[in-house]
């Protein structure tokens, strides 16, 4: 209920325990194979938008102070983080597309 109350303090608190995480994944590996895992070119493009998203949610958290736009940058990150979690599990990028597009496919 913290995210409907007050999105900007569980914008701020969710956004740095996502940088905690790629902090402690780049603790346990490694940082700079934590690095280069994060540029490969399969995942180039969801660790751009992951990285992105933070930023955006702590922008809109701390500077912009809009509950409407950090509640949106909440959303956007943690689509952001299930889409690239799923790039470090084999082919689950495109069953979970599969799926979606299946589930929502207006055509009967």
């Amino acid at each position: 209920m913290i995210v409907f109350f007050n999105p900007v303090k569980f914008g701020v608190t969710f956004t740095l325990g996502n940088a905690m995480a790629l902090g402690s994944t780049a603790f346990l590996i490694g940082p700079k194979r934590q690095f280069d895992m994060m540029l490969d070119p399969v995942r180039i493009y969801a660790t751009a938008i992951y990285i992105a998203s933070i930023i955006i949610s702590l922008f809109c958290a701390l500077l912009v102070h809009s509950k409407l736009l950090t509640l949106l940058a909440i959303v956007l990150e943690f689509g952001a983080l299930i889409w690239y979690s799923l790039s470090y599990i084999p082919f689950a990028r495109s069953v979970v597309s599969k799926v979606m597009a299946s589930c929502f496919d207006t055509e009967f």
